[in-house]
C-alpha cells in the first residue's frame, strides 16, 4: 500500500495542475473577454474552418446520392423539405412500376387502387400547411455533421462516417464539458451578484451594479453556447419606460438579447433551479413575476406591466408576443396584449443561422433538460438581431389591430431575409 502512495501522488499532482491550467485558459481566453465584450477571433476562425468542411461533406454527400441514383431532399428557400416537384400522372405512374409486373401501356387510366394515393396525398396537404411548417425544425441544404439537421445524411461514404465519428467526439467529449463549465459559471454569478446586489439601498449605485452584474453573467451564458451574434442598427436599442417586443424561436432568446442590453424579464414564478434564480434576479432589478393563478387574469397582468412602463427609471420590458417558439423561417401574428399598455414599442427581429445548429425548440417534442443537452452540443449558435425603429400608438395605431399587425410585419420581413454567417 505504501508502494503506490508516492503514484497516487503524482496522479493527484498531474490532475491539479491540468484542473488550474483549463480554469487559467477558462479565465483568460472566455470568462474575462465574455465579461468585457470583447473577442479574440478564436470563435470565427472555427466558424471558418466548419463551413468548408461542411461544404466538403455536402459534396460527398451529392456524389455518393448520385452514385445510388437516389433522389435528394432539397428545401425550399425557407427550409422546409421538398422534393423535386412531379405532376400526379407521374407520381401515378412511378406507384404502378413498383407494385406490378404489368406493362404500362396495357393498364386502365384509372385504378381502383389510385383512390388510397388520393386520399393519402389529401391528407399530407391538410397535415403540411403553411402554419404547421412553422412548428418544425428547418432543414438544410448542406449537411453540417448533424444527422437530426438534413435526411441526406444516410448518403454518406467511409470518409464521412468516420468525419462524422470525430464530431461526435469533439461535441460530446470537449464542447460539451467546456459549455456545461461556462454556464454553470454564468449561472452560479448570476445568482451570487444579484442576490448580493440585492441588499445594497436602492439608488443609481446598485442600479449600475444590478445592470451590469446581469450583462456580464448572460455574456457568459453566451459564450457557453459558442454564440456569434450580429447587432444591427443598435441605435434603436429598446430605452427605459418601454416595451421590447421580439419573435420567439427559443429559450436563449432571452440571453441573446440580454447580452446586448438591460431588460426587465415577464414571466410565470417556476420552482427549482429555474425559482432560485428568479428569486434571486428580482432582488436586484425589478422583475415582474406572476404566480400561476394571475397568469390568466389579463387585466391584472395588463396592471402590472402598466405600472412599471410608467416608471421611465425602469427597465424596458421584453415580451414575446407569438406566445409559443417558432422555427424561425416566419413570424406567427403577434397577440395585441402588449399593445395595449400605451408605452413605446421598440420591436426586435431575430434570425438564427441553421448551418451550425438549430435553435428551434418544439416544446411538444423535447423536454428542456433533452432541448439544452442538443444545443450544447451543436456545433456552435449564429445569429443576427435587428432594432427596429420605435413606435407609438399615435396615428396609424388607431384602428383595430394594426399595431400589432405592422410591427409583426417589420418582424417578419426580418426574419425572411436570407442571413448566412459568411467569413
Amino acid at each position: 500500500m505504501f508502494l503506490l502512495l508516492p503514484f497516487d501522488s503524482l496522479i493527484v499532482n498531474l490532475l491539479g495542475i491540468s484542473l488550474t491550467v483549463l480554469f487559467t485558459l477558462l479565465l483568460v481566453f472566455i470568462i474575462v473577454p465574455a465579461i468585457f465584450g470583447v473577442s479574440f477571433g478564436i470563435r470565427k476562425l472555427y466558424m471558418k474552418t466548419l463551413l468548408k468542411i461542411f461544404a466538403w461533406a455536402t459534396l460527398r454527400m451529392e456524389r455518393g446520392a448520385k452514385e445510388k441514383n437516389h433522389q435528394l431532399y432539397k428545401p425550399y428557400t425557407n427550409g422546409i423539405i421538398a422534393k423535386d416537384p412531379t405532376s400526379l400522372e407521374e407520381e401515378i405512374k412511378e406507384i404502378r412500376r413498383s407494385g406490378s409486373s404489368k406493362a404500362l401501356d396495357n393498364t386502365p387510366e384509372f385504378e381502383l387502387s389510385d383512390i388510397f394515393y388520393f386520399c393519402r396525398k389529401g391528407m399530407e396537404t391538410i397535415m403540411d400547411d403553411e402554419v404547421t411548417k412553422r412548428f418544425s425544425a428547418e432543414e438544410l441544404e448542406s449537411w453540417n455533421l448533424l444527422s437530426r439537421t438534413n435526411y441526406n445524411f444516410q448518403y454518406i461514404s467511409l470518409r464521412l462516417t468516420v468525419l462524422w465519428g470525430l464530431g461526435v467526439l469533439i461535441r460530446y467529449c470537449f464542447l460539451l464539458p467546456l459549455r456545461i463549465a461556462l454556464a454553470f459559471t454564468g449561472i452560479s454569478l448570476l445568482v451570487v451578484g444579484t442576490t448580493v446586489v440585492g441588499y445594497l439601498p436602492n439608488g443609481r449605485f446598485k442600479e449600475f451594479l444590478s445592470k451590469h452584474v446581469h450583462l456580464m453573467c448572460y455574456r457568459i451564458c453566451v459564450r457557453a453556447l459558442t454564440a456569434i451574434i450580429t447587432y444591427h442598427d443598435r441605435e434603436n436599442r429598446p430605452r427605459n419606460g418601454g416595451i421590447c417586443v421580439a419573435n420567439h424561436t427559443s429559450p436563449i432568446d432571452v440571453i441573446i438579447l440580454a447580452s446586448d442590453g438591460y431588460y426587465a424579464m415577464v414571466g410565470q414564478v417556476h420552482g427549482g433551479l429555474m425559482g432560485v434564480i428568479q428569486r434571486a434576479m428580482v432582488k436586484a432589478c425589478p422583475h415582474v413575476w406572476f404566480e400561476r393563478s394571475e397568469v390568466k387574469d389579463r387585466h391584472l397582468v395588463a396592471k402590472r406591466l402598466t405600472e412599471h412602463v410608467q416608471d421611465k427609471s425602469k427597465l424596458p420590458i421584453l415580451i414575446f408576443p407569438e406566445g409559443t417558439c417558432i422555427n424561425n423561417t416566419s413570424v406567427m401574428m403577434f397577440k395585441k396584449g402588449s399593445f395595449e399598455i400605451g408605452a413605446t414599442v421598440y420591436p426586435v427581429a431575430i434570425k438564427y443561422d441553421p448551418q451550425f445548429g438549430d435553435a428551434f425548440w418544439n416544446s411538444s417534442k423535447y423536454g428542456m433538460v433533452t432541448y439544452l443537452l442538443r444545443m450544447m452540443t451543436s456545433w456552435a449558435i449564429v445569429c443576427s438581431v435587428w432594432y427596429l425603429p420605435p413606435m407609438t400608438r399615435e396615428g396609424w395605431w388607431s384602428e383595430e389591430g394594426e399595431g400589432e399587425g405592422h410591427v409583426q410585419r417589420g418582424a417578419a420581413e426580418a426574419v425572411q431575409q436570407d442571413d448566412r454567417w459568411e467569413p
